[in-house]
């Protein structure tokens, strides 16, 4: 039964190495090389969401070789600008890092 309540946000929305037909949802500025899922509960909890599930094991429809893993939030806005939110921070986050 389909929740309308929550947003599922797949970590391959974020993945600099897809192209957009296998499932990546923001561009490639926003973009990082293969995010991690405590990337991606850590900037979503920075931006204000809370995570009410995440499941590190699950496969992206479009990618079903591959684990990929995902978050689910309440639902505040459209789907487009909470993944604008997090890619910005996922963005500043990753430039941050010592390499």
């Amino acid at each position: 039964m389909k929740d309308y309540e929550h947003v599922v946000i797949w970590l391959d929305y974020f993945n600099k190495n897809l192209k957009k037909s296998k499932g990546r949802r923001v561009g490639l500025e926003k973009c990082v090389f293969d995010p991690s899922l405590k990337e991606l509960m850590d900037a979503t909890t920075e931006v204000g969401f809370e995570i009410t599930e995440s499941n590190e094991k699950a496969r992206f429809p479009k990618r079903p070789f591959v684990r990929s893993g995902y978050v689910i939030v309440p639902k505040g806005s459209s789907k487009t600008k909470i993944l604008d939110k997090i890619s910005e921070k996922l963005v500043t986050k990753r430039s941050k890092q010592p390499k």
